[in-house]
């Protein structure tokens, strides 16, 4: 049965905000308290999936959450309207009244893990929504991310949805940004390579010293317990302590794979030589292709400031593959001389495509951090919802929609006005009746 790799983009938010966030993204601190435009950032993503879509390849789109969270900042015990909320938290508490409005929901690489029914021991996909616990503006996502991934794959006969890890640091979980799956084909059974940070539960083990480790070894071990995973199919790699410390604050900033294909810096994982071949004699039915970048070719700091390994490595039927950058990529002269080599090389990877993806780029996601990639069987697409995947009418529609209800222009201050909640919930409630999905957020369920 013919299988496909689906990307499920995320639509971003109307609060799109710089309110730097992020520490140990070098992007996200770097341009804190900068205006942004929450119209161009959507329109930027959309044009992207529809570029995709037309070249063949399957793609979806996710909504974006309610924010800013009124329900966040009233756990936390603010009082009143939701204009007495906003209010107060902007008065007492702006940081917390930031992370409640974040729409950093769009980095849909951080909304779950997914492992293809080719690998798991019931023959179903399995879906766990990442805990995201290191980032109090994360961490308050995987309720309504679980809502979302059970709504678009509501088939029990085909899916399979495990609420997010427990939410302590010792089981970190940042999702996709830290999984990849090497296969023959997509609907035959692969590698799940799981990267982390560090290890919760062993003195002494080596972990960064100045950023933050943000996936834990235990975390990526209870999802493959979840998924029903063979262990024989399994393999877990650490992540360099010095190169977190750089900025490299999650796998998929300086590694993606696809199918056989593995592109990476040398300086990726620690013991890089032993990852690899335990991948390729893990892989059934090819050999894995390892594309490594040298520090002779590029620094780990050229390969932060253009996000190139945070880039879509899209397969296409004939073998080669299509390397999706951003177009920082073309202004960091090391990074755009290598990529001009990189395609004239011995490797699957034949051609370079390059989006502007700016307003996401400045709070520092890229092309890859913008898309969930579910593989799927035939069946499994056709019984998942249909409304959310790509199309010529679906992009008109979410054009028209942005254009109607976004603003082109937010400040950290302008988190406070009450006058963008209302906005960002009237976009909601009509962007769920647009892709059918029903009552999905908070506000519509009273």
């Amino acid at each position: 049965m013919t299988a496909y790799e689906v990307n499920f983009d995320g639509l971003v938010g109307p609060t799109h905000n710089y309110s730097g966030l992020s520490y140990g993204n070098v992007a996200s601190e770097s341009n804190v308290k900068q205006t942004s435009n929450p119209k161009e950032a959507a329109l930027q993503g959309l044009e992207k999936m529809k570029a995709l879509h037309d070249l063949g390849f399957k793609q979806g789109v996710l909504p974006p959450q309610e924010r800013p969270s009124i329900e966040t900042l009233r756990a936390l015990g603010f009082t009143g309207s939701d204009s007495e909320v906003l209010a107060s938290a902007a008065v007492h508490e702006p940081v917390v009244l930031a992370a409640a409005s974040s729409a950093s929901c769009m980095w849909t690489a951080n909304a779950a893990t997914v492992s293809p029914s080719a690998d798991t021991q019931d023959g179903k996909v399995h879906f766990t929504a990442a805990n995201l616990n290191a980032k109090v503006h994360r961490s308050i996502e995987h309720e309504t991310t679980t809502r979302i991934l059970e709504t678009i794959f509501n088939d029990p006969n085909h899916f399979a949805h495990h609420p997010a890890l427990p939410a302590v640091s010792q089981f970190g979980d940042e999702g996709a940004a830290n999984h990849t799956r090497f296969c023959n084909e997509y609907g035959e059974a692969g590698v799940e390579f799981f990267v982390y940070g560090r290890e919760a539960f062993r003195e002494n083990a080596p972990a960064p010293k100045k950023y933050p480790a943000r996936q834990t070894l235990e975390a990526c071990r209870g999802i493959a317990r979840l998924h029903g995973l063979s262990q024989d199919r399994v393999v877990y790699a650490q992540q360099k302590p010095e190169t977190i410390d750089a900025g490299v604050f999650h796998n998929d900033v300086i590694a993606v794979g696809n199918r056989n294909v593995l592109f990476y810096h040398e300086e990726a994982f620690l013991n890089s030589n032993q990852v690899i071949e335990e991948i390729d004699r893990k892989l059934l039915g090819t050999s894995l292709v390892p594309v490594m970048v040298s520090n002779q070719d590029l620094s780990v700091q050229d390969a932060v400031r253009s996000y190139l390994f945070n880039s879509q490595l899209l397969s296409h039927d004939d073998g080669y593959m299509t390397l999706v950058v951003p177009h920082e990529c073309r202004e960091v002269p090391s990074v755009s001389n290598y990529l001009d080599s990189l395609v004239t090389m011995n490797t699957p990877i034949k051609q370079v495509k390059v989006f502007d993806l700016k307003q996401s780029m400045q709070n520092g996601g890229g092309p890859a951090c913008l898309r969930l990639r579910v593989a799927l069987n035939e069946t499994e697409l056709a019984a998942g919802h249909q409304n959310v995947l790509m199309s010529d009418q679906v992009y008109k529609d979410l054009v028209t929609w942005v254009e109607k209800h976004y603003r082109d222009r937010i400040s950290p201050e302008d988190l406070a006005d009450p006058s963008l909640l209302v906005e960002s919930r009237t976009a909601l409630d009509e962007l769920t009746q647009l892709l059918k999905l029903g009552s999905i957020y908070p506000f519509q369920k009273g």
